[in-house]
């Protein structure tokens, strides 16, 4: 599916295709076209959740729950998305705001489209055991399981952001200026054993060929100046600068001073080097949490979504403890 092609199946786009996704981001390309497909699809999807969830009192709570629950992630992403921006502002971080909504709407997509896959299982316990309390805690641990997935695709999606150098973009400079200013590496160019390669003479040694018997070890160096061992290699250089070409060794031989040196591969003078995580990855952790905690309480502002089967129908209810000790006190109730 193109990237430029206008669907209401973004999600599937998001799922088959989120490498693509990311780079539009990354590109800000048609940004403005994919987060509308993903707050409509979203919208869609979380409607229709709440429309089962509100079916356990009536289908007048249908209708409310099926406003209110897009209603609630929506003021949760207004509330938190301010938060997400600055953060990567005083960090460094090169995130417009579109690329940071975006982002989020990834999110939301993802979680709101899984919720609405589990809308048949919630809609069978609600025709098979008509349990209150069972009922809100199935949905609570439902739509906690689809968020988590979703938060999932934004630190990935964020990772990806950070590989392109927009959330610590002066460490990406600096990592680009050292490959840069790297020296090339100088590789041998091998030949099979029993060929006529030249000598090389070293000073204060002998110009003599030294024997090499099959499977013993040789030195070999490394990057940073150790001498370890591994066995005689079956390849030597195929010319030995400075000497005559009529010098030759016979198979098994290495000539004096030979040290074996590993292919340069680009990455080993990396792999001692401690990975930094960049502060804005770490500020998106605690953006997370801010995230479920604004979104939980907002929830329990705009309660009744299930309905409490024994009372009235009510639009709101009045604000009073919190949604933790709501669900410490059903799990205890049941």
């Amino acid at each position: 599916m193109s990237g430029d092609r206008p669907s209401p199946l973004v999600i599937e786009r998001i799922l088959r295709d989120r490498e693509s996704i990311w780079h539009q981001i990354v590109g800000e390309r048609d940004l403005n076209a994919l987060t509308g497909r993903m707050l409509t699809s979203s919208a869609i999807a979380l409607a229709c959740y709440g429309a089962v969830l509100g079916f356990f009192h009536s289908p007048l709570m249908a209708l409310t729950s099926a406003l209110k629950l897009p209603l609630l992630f929506l003021v949760t992403l207004a509330i938190c998305l301010p938060t997400l921006y600055l953060f990567n502002l005083v960090f460094g971080a090169r995130l417009s705001v579109r690329q940071s909504l975006a982002l989020v709407m990834v999110a939301i997509t993802v979680t709101s489209m899984l919720a609405v896959a589990f809308a048949p299982i919630s809609l069978f316990f609600l025709i098979t055991a008509n349990d209150y309390g069972f009922f809100k805690l199935l949905n609570v641990a439902i739509l906690t399981l689809s968020a988590l997935v979703g938060l999932r695709f934004l630190t990935s999606g964020m990772q990806v952001l950070n590989d392109n150098g927009l959330l610590a973009p002066e460490a990406a400079k600096a990592t680009v200026d050292e490959k840069a200013t790297a020296p090339a590496p100088v590789q041998a160019v091998p030949v099979p054993v029993g060929a006529t390669p030249a000598a090389v003479p070293v000073a204060g040694q002998s110009a003599e060929p030294v024997a090499v018997p099959a499977g013993a070890a040789v030195a070999e160096s490394t990057p940073n100046g150790a001498v370890t061992t591994a066995p005689a290699p079956t390849q030597v250089p195929a010319q030995w600068p400075g000497q005559p070409a009529g010098a030759s060794f016979p198979p098994g031989m290495l000539p004096p001073g030979y040290v074996a040196q590993r292919p340069w591969d680009g990455r080993s003078a990396q792999r001692g080097e401690p990975t930094q995580r960049p502060a804005s990855m770490t500020l998106l952790y605690i953006w997370i949490l801010l995230f479920g905690f604004v979104g939980t309480q907002l929830a329990w502002t705009l309660r009744p979504f299930f309905g409490d089967p024994g009372q009235d129908f009510a639009f709101f209810r009045s604000i009073d403890g919190n949604f933790y000790a709501e669900i410490l006190r059903t799990i205890a109730n049941l």
